[in-house]
């Protein structure tokens, strides 16, 4: 399936250590977008309390202002109006005189309205007297004269509303505390404006939102201090990581030229050791047998019938070597049978009874692992061969539900070990087994006790391809 051109970030690839990058950075940066959130969040919620009890606190002080205010009022005029009857009018021009005079402040006075509305006392705002405002509501179309007639009639009371300041002819929130007066039906009260209290609870809202963006900014560079310090990390360890990668690869590709120069010593010795002297021999023969031809001698067609026999052993010696280089049977016939075949051939050489084992299973390995488990079989009996000393070694091949497993076990010496941890060294064929394994992500397991050695190399099951046929099968 190809990328969608629509799609410009289907052809983005990222490198390890941008991978990297982003798994270390991605979970920080939800981490400090979360704790900025919630500090944010509880912070907001911690002032918007302490504001609304600082709020509470100040109207309550502007209350408690109120309510001297009008207890001074009616000592003023409660020796008047106790003596007076209800139908007193002498009185109650007394009384109003009064309030009128006690004004306090820039905006600070008293009113008073009658049961039905009617202004009687207003001396910041003398339009309003003598009119009936029953039913008058403000802008917030909140009742105004009529609720405080309601909270006079049950005997006194706080309310608030927006009124014109007399000062500045500007809306502002007041506060007003009324009492009546039940024997003239009257509602005497006084109000005072919270602006200041608005003004000074915005400030405070203010100076919160300073402080939360504050914080916000703080965790912010924190939080870009500590990216800063991930990617300087993981550049260092990007960097640490890239070096020893490139020691790595350097003892890597030295391996692979020690094993191909190690390879071809080996293929040239054959050659020169078996091929060359074989053919040497034939050349030797025929030469003999052509002198003999010339002579007439009747013994040259023993010479014709040696150089067959040569030329024949030189064929089979190609073949030989070929095969170690890389058997037909492998790919022919599978893992098993050139095991079979291995084992044999190694038994006819070096004199070593050798005993191989098979069972059929149903699945069916795929070509890197047949390579690997027959290189490691080969390795195997190569160094049992030069340094075990064994007389007899047995081969074991088969599948079970963990994958395929190749075990190989002499009654020779073992192999060299270190005194003080008992760990096998490790020589250039056994890293060479090491590695194929780790390519396949299998496993090679090495013992070496004092009745010989123990080689088991294991291939996982994700190498088995599992057969169409029902016929079963070997590897």
């Amino acid at each position: 399936m190809t990328a969608s051109p629509l799609n410009p970030f289907s052809r983005i690839k990222l490198t390890y250590a941008q991978k990297l990058f982003f798994t270390a950075t991605v979970p920080l940066l939800l981490a400090a977008a979360a704790i900025s959130v919630v500090v944010v969040h509880q912070s907001r919620q911690m002032s918007e309390r302490e504001i609304a009890a600082l709020e509470t606190q100040l109207i309550d002080a502007k209350k408690a202002e109120l309510k001297n205010y009008l207890s001074l009022a009616r000592t003023a005029f409660l020796a008047k109006y106790g003596r007076a009857l209800p139908d007193d009018e002498a009185a109650k021009v007394d009384v109003s005189q009064i309030l009128s005079s006690m004004i306090y402040g820039q905006d600070g006075y008293f009113f008073v309205y009658d049961y039905d509305g009617t202004n009687l006392v207003s001396p910041r705002q003398t339009e309003f007297i003598n009119r009936n405002w029953a039913g008058l509501t403000d802008s917030n179309g909140t009742q105004v004269v009529d609720r405080l007639i309601e909270l006079a009639r049950t005997g006194g009371g706080y309310h608030s509303y927006l009124w014109t300041k007399p000062s500045t002819g500007d809306q502002a929130q007041m506060v007003s505390y009324v009492i009546g007066l039940q024997d003239w039906k009257w509602v005497v009260g006084t109000g005072i404006f919270i602006d200041d209290i608005q003004k000074t609870v915005a400030a405070s809202r203010a100076q919160t939102e300073a402080r939360v963006t504050h914080t916000f900014q703080l965790i912010g560079v924190i939080t870009m201090a500590a990216v800063l310090l991930v990617f300087m990390s993981g550049l260092v360890i990007n960097i640490r990581e890239r070096r020893l990668a490139d020691a790595k690869l350097k003892q890597l590709t030295q391996r692979i030229f020690d094993t191909q120069e190690e390879e071809r010593g080996r293929v040239a010795r054959e050659l020169h050791d078996s091929i060359s002297q074989m053919l040497v021999g034939v050349r030797y023969m025929m030469e003999l047998t052509a002198r003999r031809l010339k002579l007439g001698d009747s013994r040259a067609h023993e010479g014709v019938e040696k150089s067959i026999s040569g030329l024949n052993g030189a064929i089979q010696e190609v073949r030989r070597i070929s095969r170690d280089l890389r058997p037909g049977v492998l790919d022919d016939l599978g893992l098993g049978p050139a095991l079979h075949a291995l084992t044999e051939e190694f038994e006819q050489r070096t004199g070593i009874r050798t005993d191989f084992r098979t069972v059929v299973f149903r699945n069916l390995l795929d070509q890197e692992s047949k390579i690997a488990l027959y290189r490691v079989a080969q390795e195997a009996l190569t160094n049992i061969e030069r340094h075990s000393g064994a007389d007899h070694v047995t081969m074991d091949l088969r599948g079970d539900r963990l994958g395929a497993r190749l075990r190989i076990e002499d009654n020779g010496r073992g192999f060299e070990t270190d005194g003080a941890s008992g760990a096998v060294h490790s020589g250039l064929g056994l890293r060479n087994m090491q590695e194929r394994m780790e390519q396949l992500d299998g496993t090679l397991r090495l013992l070496s006790t004092r009745s010989g050695a123990l080689i088991e190399a294991r291939v996982p099951l994700t190498h088995m391809l599992q057969t169409k046929s029902k016929k079963r099968i070997s590897a």
